[in-house]
């Protein structure tokens, strides 16, 4: 019996004026009870989502950031919810996609729960679901990946029909039926070359740098490329919008802006830290939803799916692992507001000696984040010397912050970045949101928080427990060790031509 199966036995429970149109009557609520039902007909509610790659929060303008420009971003913010705990359950590209897909936690989604692994064709996904339903669904960009769609047992990517780009989607979708389309962009993936022209206009004196990073010159120069690709994400949203609003089909459209995981920065992308975990989410749905909301609800990535099949009438399966947002987006008060969620991780990249993984699993709640390292003998991210892909310490990505780092990390200044990026961790960390909101100290010893470990602790097993989790029963299962992996090996053509300012 696999995973997936074991699970579902144990588990029952362009313009800122185009933008402007999307602007109707006022607020009202979604019909019906927190349980909503949506009837049938080809009145369903539309389903619009762009994601975009390795977004983290808060880099939107409309979440404090003074540096960076996102009018799009900001106008539905202004005319929708934003969610300020949006969590994206895994700080990897696929996993945390296939979370998305399924409504699952990544623990029982078998390969899916690694990078640049298969997706299971017998995993339900919520795109079938919705074409099995009436939807016209389909998506653009990068979709479910990395990941090999042909050994996974699929004819296409699980979040289905590809298409070119938003006007062929809309080209083939007929008048009289509800759609789910999600525009996936490779933006503000690394490479960060783009966007000079704006970077011109940055300020780099008022970039925050956050405290596991050196505040030196040019980590924040290269958080300004960062900045600029996020910028170039939201004029891609602004484009999109414009079309399908032309096209007449935003009257009765959810729109949802948000990020897959973190920015690849040291302490981002591949780790558990919010850095890597925390994204921003904006829910717009004009007539439907109220206006000019920040919503403290926790959300998780296994919480769309169960959305999503809700509001075309359909009943989430009894595997998901999420629950559906529509009580949270209508600010029902008798709802309950969900203050934590739970993340993981197997494997990122295949950076460690005998294909190891680096398991991970945490409790993020309000004022702390538990983390426990399964196989804290391992190095974090990656072995200091490449082992088959991406560099050295290759589950953090190259920038020429992290090049920084490791060229500085024996000086002084630098040393305390270094070991708080790339040194082994232990078995368990816990941080003090209240006082460390960038999750730099660990303060698991010390004695007055000991009743906050244990309770965050059984939370975790207790949690670990319900949802099938292997390492509930062996934490040192290696089921995604063997796994195969079919990302590239390591070369020089990851590493950007551009050379940073000095």
């Amino acid at each position: 019996m696999n995973v997936a199966q074991e699970s579902r036995r144990c588990l029952q429970a362009p313009l800122v004026l185009a933008l402007c149109m999307l602007v109707t009557n006022g607020p009202t609520a979604i019909a019906g009870s927190p349980n909503v039902h949506v009837n049938q007909s080809q009145d369903r509610p539309c389903v619009l989502v762009m994601m975009a790659d390795n977004w983290a929060w808060p880099h939107a303008s409309a979440l404090g950031d003074s540096v960076v420009r996102t009018p799009t971003f900001d106008h539905l913010a202004s005319n929708g919810v934003v969610f300020d705990n949006a969590f994206c359950l895994c700080p990897s590209c696929a996993p945390a996609r296939a979370a998305f897909l399924t409504g699952q936690t990544i623990h029982r989604l078998d390969d899916a729960a690694n990078l640049h692994g298969r997706f299971p064709a017998e995993i339900e996904v919520f795109p079938e679901a919705l074409e099995k339903a009436g939807y016209h669904v389909g998506f653009s960009g990068k979709g479910w990946a990395p990941g090999r769609i042909e050994e996974s047992g699929r004819t296409r990517n699980p979040a289905g029909e590809e298409y070119a780009n938003a006007e062929a989607f809309l080209n083939a979708l007929p008048s009289d039926q509800p759609f789910f389309y999600w525009y996936s962009s490779r933006n503000p993936h690394i490479p960060w070359q783009d966007g000079e022209q704006m970077k011109a206009e940055m300020n780099q004196k008022d970039v925050r740098v956050p405290q596991y990073l050196p505040d030196v010159p040019l980590v924040r120069d290269n958080i300004c490329d960062y900045l600029c690709e996020v910028q170039l994400f939201d004029q891609e949203c602004a484009q999109i919008l414009e079309q399908f609003e032309r096209a007449g089909r935003l009257s009765n459209t959810l729109v949802i802006m948000t990020g897959d995981n973190g920015w690849q920065m040291p302490h981002g992308l591949a780790h558990i830290y919010d850095a890597g975990t925390r994204v921003p989410l904006v829910m717009s749905w004009p007539g439907k939803i109220e206006e000019g909301i920040r919503a403290q609800d926790f959300v998780n990535f296994d919480d769309f799916a169960p959305t999503f099949m809700e509001l075309a009438g359909l009943k989430p399966g009894d595997q998901c692992t999420g629950h559906s947002l529509l009580p949270a987006m209508q600010q029902d008060p008798h709802r309950q507001v969900r203050d934590y969620v739970f993340l993981s991780r197997e494997r990122h990249a295949n950076v460690r000696r005998g294909d190891r993984s680096y398991p991970v699993r945490a409790l993020r709640t309000r004022d702390f984040l538990f983390v426990r390292n399964f196989e804290p003998e391992l190095w974090p991210a990656g072995d200091p010397e490449v082992y088959h892909s991406v560099g050295d310490y290759g589950d953090v990505d190259f920038t020429w912050t992290k090049q920084f780092i490791l060229q500085h990390q024996h000086e002084p200044a630098i040393r305390p970045f270094f070991t708080m990026n790339f040194s082994k961790r232990p078995s368990e960390e816990l941080y003090d949101l209240r006082i460390d909101p960038d999750q730099t100290i660990n303060v698991i010893d010390q004695p007055d928080l000991s009743d906050v470990r244990r309770q965050l602790s059984g939370r975790l097993e207790e949690w670990m427990n319900q949802t099938a989790d292997p390492r509930s029963r062996n934490p040192h299962d290696n089921r995604w060790d063997k796994a195969p992996y079919y990302g590239g090996k390591a070369n020089n053509n990851q590493i950007p031509k551009k050379r940073p300012r000095d």
